[in-house]
């Protein structure tokens, strides 16, 4: 797979991006069936499991992005990700530096995405210069998904990310709700990472409907 082809993948990255947080095979299938929210992109990110649990969670979220025809990243652990065949690795400002998992990856490179969290603008140009293919950006709002959470940034401080990435896509991180997806849209990111918004809704494939509803709306 060719550099152009990895831009294609990480140009699937659009409107709603998944997180998988627990071991939990119909909440993954609910976040990704085609007949449902049909998420592009699902991140496994279980971050207090054992390597063993982790990656037979990563092998379950495989096998059922495989058949719904979505990506599925691995968060932080590009061992789990190589394990299990991923699409790829989302890394964090504190974990594997982007530099050292590229090299890590090896011939791997050519078909697997390495995107990073970043928290403002010289992070943002720090993943880009270092080649990262898509970025997170946040907290866009204040967040109780962390312990101890960046700044928030703002719609105004994810509007400049953008436009700093260029054309490496941005998903906009951090206390996203269904109601903000217009206006996250608008700020130029290619899609929002929302947690319990969706994950807790009542009706997952409608909350993960309407917060993608921004970006379809346009190609409809």
């Amino acid at each position: 797979m060719t550099l152009s082809a990895r831009a294609h993948l990480a140009a699937r990255i659009r409107g709603f991006y998944a997180i998988l947080d627990s071991d939990d095979e119909a909440l993954a299938t609910a976040l990704v069936e085609p007949a449902g929210c049909a998420a592009p992109v699902l991140q496994l990110r279980l971050k207090h499991a054992g390597t063993g649990a982790l990656l037979a969670a990563a092998q379950m979220a495989r096998r059922v992005t495989r058949a719904a025809g979505a990506l599925l990243i691995i968060n932080d652990r590009l061992d789990v990700a190589l394990a299990a065949d991923a699409d790829g690795v989302h890394l964090g400002q504190d974990d594997l530096p982007l530099a050292a998992a590229i090299h890590a990856l090896g011939a791997a490179r050519a078909r697997m995405l390495v995107g990073i969290s970043t928290h403002d603008l010289a992070q943002v140009a720090a993943a880009v210069a270092g080649g990262a293919d898509y970025l997170g950006f946040g907290p866009v709002f204040p967040t109780a998904t962390k312990a101890n959470p960046d700044p928030v940034v703002g719609l105004d401080g994810l509007r400049a990310a953008c436009a700093r990435a260029g054309q490496v896509p941005v998903v906009a991180i951090g206390g996203v709700g269904v109601a903000a997806a217009a206006a996250i849209h608008a700020a130029g990111a290619a899609a929002a990472c929302a947690i319990s918004a969706v994950n807790g809704a009542a009706d997952r494939a409608a909350a993960a409907q309407a917060l993608a509803l921004p970006w379809r709306t346009p190609l409809e």
